[in-house]
């Protein structure tokens, strides 16, 4: 008599839980990370060197348009009651860690992804809206919040990329076949609209 069968596992119940991201978009999250997280850092430093001598010119100051301290002393600097790159030394330092994380092999789970794409949500919403008052009200840029800038908006739609091509969010057919074999289009329109609104707000600058 042949040994007996064992007792009948359920489809997929061996199968790891949670989705691992690929290389190049745990990558690109360590990358952004600490480009934002070095941006949040020297300004940082910058706003306690004002602090301590409001005459202190940081130097990423160059000319009237590129002045980072017209941009650091305005209120729009301190959105929430503290300078707002103290705000960027916790949330870069997370995406740090989870490109980390990833880089290794881990695999999360959908509520995880989902919530980090929340967040990177509400950065890219903030950035916008530092962009606005950066062009429009403060009239000065700043080239480590510029950085700040480049590295949310390319960290954003690298997750929601991979959430829609997961399955994670939510899209028709037509929208995740886009995204598979297009996905790099939305981040270079993205950041090409926002050098655009630069190059034509301050355009007799740049041509002078």
């Amino acid at each position: 008599m042949g040994p007996q069968a064992g007792p009948s596992v359920p489809a997929g119940a061996d199968a790891p839980a949670g989705r691992a991201a690929s290389r190049p978009l745990a990558a690109l999250l360590a990358l952004t990370g600490v480009a934002g997280l070095i941006a949040s850092w020297v300004i940082t430093l910058d706003e306690f060197a004002l602090l301590k001598d409001p005459d202190f010119t940081p130097g990423c100051s160059l000319n009237p348009v590129i002045a980072c301290g017209s941009v650091m002393k305005s209120a729009q600097a301190s959105v929430f009651g503290f300078p707002n790159p103290m705000l960027g030394l916790v949330t870069y330092g997370i995406v740090v860690c989870a490109g980390m994380s990833l880089l290794t092999g881990a695999r999360m789970p959908r509520w995880y992804w989902l919530t980090f794409n929340a967040g990177c949500a509400f950065g890219v919403g903030f950035v916008t809206w530092l962009q606005f008052q950066s062009l429009y009200r403060i009239n000065a840029l700043c080239l480590w919040c510029c950085l700040a800038w480049v590295a949310t908006i390319l960290m954003f739609w690298a997750v929601t990329s991979f959430n829609v091509r997961g399955g994670f969010l939510p899209a028709p057919r037509g929208a995740r076949v886009l995204v598979e074999e297009f996905g790099w289009v939305m981040p270079v329109l993205h950041l090409g609209a926002v050098g655009m609104l630069i190059l034509t707000r301050w355009w007799s600058f740049w041509t002078g």
